[in-house]
């Protein structure tokens, strides 16, 4: 036998045995107990946890607490309310207390650890192995309540010695036979006193189980007996409740008769308040049917807004609550208008799309108020349940309507302007798709008669007007999408924005920081430069965020200094915001060989970019920078194989690509790009540096470039233009087929660029090359 002698700190332990290899956590609050283990857990040792002969005893003496224990290490030790702990012990190896050496401020004593006496073949070890994991089998399939993870810890034990503390440990014996299985040192004796426990734990949770059973069968006839002889009228009056059901009862009926619902729903509810009247109000499905009635009554059913609808003022409440957005307008009246004159059978959905901040919730909302509607806002961001939009059925606990009839139930009314927030942001997963089950709502044709999974019976959604919001139409599913009009809000120009701020955003501001505009004032320049140089957006959210900051700043100001008013100027952004965020590129100041300014569209707006060309005597490797797309990357081979066709009529060596390196970067070089718009800015770029002809400095180009030469359209040209004119461009090449984009561009731009359309890069490099 193997003996290691060591002084350890005692914990003794009120009702618990702890066995080696077992992971225990417990509080601890007994002050000796608390400084033990934290003086254990500082001092990075362990410990020697025994249990007390009696729980009830507060202060244990030596003589209370049992020899022989468990040797453990300390895993964690956390402070809880009330001074204690709560610690995580894993128990090591068996030991006996020889001498207590300490008994302030906690016991410590010497501790010999011992080692069981393991002095059996390889074929009784198999036979004990198995006949314990037969009886923990029997017993645990009677002990429902076990975990599974101990059960397999149990039969993939190899060890005796570590299969009888599992067992120990694992299994409800009283304190005392732990104590007498943790003492055995005799791994055959403790085998033996194990199976004996075993088989007796087995058979109290047999005769357990039968007395189980036994209850739930006389409970179930007594239940049925009870159900079939006694009236429920009887059963009402016995509880003293039987006039609150009834009158409840009725008062529902009252309000179904009332209903202008079809004849199948009533009967559907009537149905449901019968079986509710059935039912003691202590039962639990009574409170679920009470829920489902007072829903179902909340939704209106009979209650219609009349609505009033006149173009002029419609025109004129949207030019309040929204400047510029010309054509945005022209579509949503036209839109009501047929609405008007078709009595609602205009089937058609919108979709408003754009950027953040560029008005399409606001947009909404002056639609609703233009028509004297109840407005109603469903976010569906992040939704991907189908339950969300058709709701739980009722069987289930904590079952609710889904967000249609919960927006319908909020609006009070059965002809609301819902608006449908955010319908690119759902998700689809193992509970369903939610934009499937919105294919229902949004269809003018299937909607008279929608059915809730709560409410499970039809409800009439063809009186509500649905909008929806997206910012972008990449993840809305196609047969979603084929039910909506998109109308795109590509967002503001800067002039807009200006004009926004001057009489919207400076007013808000001011009010909501309790200024007003005699009290907070903002010069032009200084609202250029909020636009220009510390939002970078498509929408004006990021610039009503700068204003607010600046007219807290002045409220502060004005309590402070006692100042009567604030004006904003460009030095007091610059104090208090800091330095400018962002910065875009202006014109070059001469023409250059190899380099050519582009342009970009980005989600928040135009952005002018330049492509620079170096060419060096090599072997023909072409070299792509710039964290270019791949599309990017081919429109650069495009432009080198279209100008291989053309060398000789380019003016340029026939053989560069064989003995040139070529070199293309474009700027800023950790900045993503990518799309096809840049190819013949590439190809220009390409050409001046191969032939050394200056680019021309005051101009700027978009479109897409094919093998052959041709030009081929590209999108956001409005956003585009406003960037070169910004950077101040005067000409702009643009391809052929966009030339009808150039009504939607703003005049003042129109005004001061020169649009150059073009169908072939001979046109383009004609126009281009100094």
């Amino acid at each position: 036998m193997n003996n290691d002698i060591i002084v350890l700190a005692v914990v003794p332990m009120r009702g618990m045995v702890v066995f080696p290899g077992m992971t225990l956590n417990f509080d601890a609050g007994r002050d000796a107990s608390v400084k033990a283990l934290e003086a254990a857990a500082q001092a990075q040792t362990e410990v020697f946890l025994t249990a007390q002969r009696s729980a009830d005893v507060d202060e244990p003496e030596a003589a209370d607490l049992y020899n022989i224990g468990t040797i453990a290490k300390i895993r964690q030790v956390m402070r809880i309310p009330g001074n204690a702990i709560r610690v995580v012990v894993e128990g090591v190896r068996r030991g006996v207390m020889r001498e207590i050496v300490e008994k302030t401020p906690y016991f410590q004593a010497v501790v010999e650890t011992v080692y069981s006496q393991y002095d059996i073949d390889h074929n009784t070890e198999a036979a004990y192995l198995r006949m314990l994991k037969r009886n923990y089998e029997e017993y645990f399939a009677q002990a429902p309540k076990l975990a599974a993870e101990g059960f397999m810890s149990v039969m993939s034990a190899k060890s005796l010695d570590r299969l009888c503390d599992i067992i120990s440990a694992g299994v409800d014996f009283d304190p005392e036979k732990k104590q007498e299985l943790l003492e055995e040192f005799d791994i055959i004796r403790r085998c033996e006193k194990l199976l004996s426990a075993l088989s007796e734990q087995t058979q109290i949770a047999r005769l357990e189980q039968q007395i189980a059973k036994k209850v739930k069968t006389n409970i179930d006839r007594n239940q049925k007996e009870y159900y079939l002889r006694e009236q429920l009228k009887v059963i009402h009056e016995e509880l003293g409740d039987g006039d609150d059901i009834d009158d409840e009862s009725e008062e529902y009926r009252k309000k179904i008769e009332k209903l202008k619902a079809p004849k199948d729903t009533k009967e559907k509810l009537l149905k449901e308040v019968s079986r509710f009247a059935k039912m003691p109000p202590s039962a639990a499905e009574s409170g679920v049917l009470r829920n489902y009635l007072d829903t179902v009554l909340e939704l209106p059913w009979n209650n219609m807004t009349k609505e009033g609808f006149d173009v002029e003022k419609t025109r004129q409440i949207l030019d309040e609550d929204h400047y510029g957005l010309d054509k945005i307008k022209e579509r949503i009246l036209e839109y009501l208008v047929v609405r008007q004159l078709t009595k609602g059978k205009s089937g058609t959905i919108l979709c408003l799309v754009g950027p953040p901040g560029v008005g399409k919730t606001s947009v909404a909302k002056s639609v609703a108020r233009a028509l004297g509607r109840k407005y109603v806002r469903v976010s569906l961001g992040g939704i991907h349940d189908e339950s969300d939009i058709r709701g739980h059925r009722k069987t289930y606990i904590g079952a609710m309507e889904g967000r249609i009839m919960a927006a319908m139930r909020e609006a009070k009314t059965k002809n609301p302007m819902i608006l449908l927030d955010e319908i690119d942001k759902m998700g689809a997963d193992y509970k369903g798709d939610p934009s499937a089950a919105l294919l229902e709502v949004l269809d003018y044709e299937q909607n008279n008669a929608f059915r809730d999974h709560y409410v499970e019976v039809p409800f009439d959604l063809s009186q509500t007007l649905f909008i929806t919001t997206a910012n972008t139409l990449d993840t809305i599913s196609a047969p979603l999408l084929d039910r909506m009009e998109v109308i795109e809000l590509s967002g503001y120009t800067r002039e807009e924005k200006f004009h926004i701020a001057k009489d919207y955003l400076i007013k808000k501001a001011a009010d909501k920081n309790g200024l007003d505009c005699k009290k907070f004032k903002v010069n032009d320049d200084a609202v250029y430069e909020l636009i220009d140089y510390y939002t970078r957006e498509a929408g004006v959210r990021k610039l009503e965020q700068q204003l607010d900051a600046l007219a807290r700043k002045s409220a502060r100001l004005i309590m402070e200094e006692d100042k009567k008013s604030v004006r904003i100027t460009k030095k007091f952004i610059a104090e208090n915001l800091g330095k400018r965020k962002y910065h875009f590129d202006m014109m070059n100041k001469k023409s250059d060989v190899g380099i050519v300014r582009g342009l970009a569209w980005t989600s928040v707006g135009g952005e002018t970019l330049s492509v620079e060309v170096n060419v060096m005597d090599g072997t023909g490797k072409l070299e792509l920078t710039g964290k270019l797309g791949d599309v990017m990357k081919e429109s650069a081979r495009t432009a080198v194989s279209y100008i291989r066709s053309k060398s000789a009529q380019l003016g340029i060596d026939e053989d560069f690509y064989k003995t040139k390196d070529i070199h293309i970067h474009v700027p800023e070089g950790a900045v993503p790009k990518d799309g096809p718009s840049a190819g013949i800015t590439m190809a220009t770029a390409l050409v001046s540096a191969l032939s050394n002809k200056p680019v021309r400095n005051d101009i700027a180009m978009t479109g897409e470039i094919t093998l052959r030469g041709r030009v081929l359209p590209i999108g956001g040209l409005k956003e585009k233009s406003l960037a070169a004119y910004r950077a101040g461009i005067k000409t702009i090449i643009i391809p052929e087929e966009n030339k009808p984009d150039i009504d939607d561009i703003p005049s003042e731009v129109r005004e001061q660029i020169h649009f150059i359309p073009t169908a072939s890069m001979d046109q383009v490099l004609k126009n281009a090359l100094s």
